[in-house]
Formats: structure tokens, sequence, C-alpha cells
């Protein structure tokens, strides 16, 4: 059995609550929901664009990945929380291009996508992610 590790990065946001941005466990990597901040100054941004508050916390969780050691193509299950189901195309059309961009083998991650209330007012969305490595 592998001990825990807690996987953390400049390049994503930090969290001002009581979870890690990531842990590893022997060939696992769970990363944290993320939401649309800046990672330098922790400021939610593109109030009001979904797609491009879709593209940023991708971002973050694809920087958690990588501290990990993994990738986006080692993704197994990526869930995303939306504001409103009202917000799922333009969230589906950033998603679909950065997970086409990321995964070179063309086999694309498992998705759950569910509406539900998010713990900031300017989050339209929120993400996380399980990946398996080796």
């Amino acid at each position: 059995m592998s001990d825990k590790t807690e996987i953390t990065t400049k390049d994503a946001p930090a969290s001002p609550y009581a979870f890690s941005q990531g842990v590893r466990k022997g060939p696992l990597l769970q990363v944290s929901g993320q939401g649309p901040q800046d990672p330098e100054t922790g400021d939610f941004v593109h109030e009001g664009d979904v797609k491009a508050q879709t593209t940023r916390v991708l971002e973050n969780v694809k920087a958690i990945l990588e501290a990990g050691g993994a990738t986006v193509e080692d993704v197994l299950m990526f869930r995303v929380y939306l504001k409103t189901r009202d917000d799922f195309p333009a969230m589906n059309e950033a998603y679909s291009e950065f997970v086409e961009a990321n995964c070179p083998s063309g086999v694309l991650p498992c998705r759950t996508t569910v509406a539900v209330e998010l713990p900031h007012p300017s989050m339209l969305v929120e993400i996380d992610a399980l990946a398996a490595l080796g």
C-alpha cells in the first residue's frame, strides 16, 4: 500500500479552504475542483463568460495534473459543475477544444456534467479530475 502525497503548484490557485489542490496515491491522482481563478492573484476571472471560465478552469486542472506527474491524456474522468444548464453549450465548446488538443491518442476522458449551486457568486463552472498514471 502506498502513501498519499499532496500535490501543490503555484501554477494553479491556492485553496483558501481545508483541502489539497491534488492528492496522489499509487497510480491515482485526484485533482480538487478548480474554479475560474487566476493562479497568481487568486482573483476570479472572466465574469459572465462561461466559455472563458471553462478554459481557465481546465488550465488550472492541467497545472495540478502536471505537478503530480500526469497529463490530460492520463485523465479517466472529468466532473463538471455548472451554475446553470443554460451554459452547457458554451462550456462544452471550450471543454471539447481543450480535451481534443490535450489528448493526442484521441481517447477522450469520461465526463459527468451537473448543474449545481457553486461556492462563489462569480463562478459559472467548476471542474475536478481523476487521472491514472503508469
